[in-house]
């Protein structure tokens, strides 16, 4: 699921930080090239083209053996203080069940297996790809985290959609009551305006 159709750049947001060319040095411009078939960044001087693509999160919607979802409350920026799921950047090191796993680890304290993919998502204006599991829990012992608040649980019929933090959040656990309780389905997924570079 996408929130729009391409805006056929790199996000003004993260332009800005894409200055200078990595091999040498010089100013980068955006523009149309020879060969390419939409406009790049590049540098005039070496002819490097400096490619953009989006970032990959990993993320698990954890589900207790009773069928209550668990959702962390969010101690950093973006989206501090409401609520989301698990998940974070893929590392370079790692395959996606993995990342997952070691996400949902270090925000929740519990230990899970993905199971069924909930579905991917994708916000251009975040320059994100989300993949969000069902995930089985396992082990572990949920507890605030560094990075969580507070970790607790929710009844289907009880999300807190006016405090979700992220876009792909509410897209991933409307799709989950869609798979899980479809009578439950329905709720508020496009039901907020979020920030330009969070998920």
């Amino acid at each position: 699921m996408s929130d729009g159709a391409s805006n056929g750049g790199v996000p003004p947001w993260l332009a800005a930080n894409l200055k200078f060319c990595s091999r040498c040095g010089q100013p980068l411009a955006f523009g149309p090239l020879p060969m390419e078939q939409r406009d790049r960044l590049a540098c005039a001087s070496c002819g490097f083209i400096a490619y953009v693509n989006p970032r990959v999160v990993v993320s698990t919607i954890p589900v207790t053996e009773s069928g209550e979802l668990v959702l962390l409350r969010r101690a950093i920026e973006p989206g501090y203080g409401m609520w989301a799921q698990p998940g974070g950047f893929l590392e370079i090191d790692e395959t996606a069940h993995e990342g997952a796993v070691r996400e949902t680890l270090e925000e929740t304290g519990l230990i899970v297996e993905p199971t069924d993919i909930v579905g991917v998502y994708t916000r251009p204006q975040a320059a994100v790809v989300v993949v969000a599991w069902e995930g089985r829990i396992v082990g572990g012992e949920a507890h605030p985290t560094d990075e969580s608040l507070e970790v607790r649980t929710f009844k289907p019929a009880q999300i807190p959609w006016p405090r979700i933090a992220f876009q792909t959040t509410a897209w991933a656990l409307h799709d989950w009551l869609e798979l899980r309780y479809p009578q439950l389905a329905g709720g508020p997924a496009e039901s907020a305006a979020w920030p330009e570079g969070s998920a």
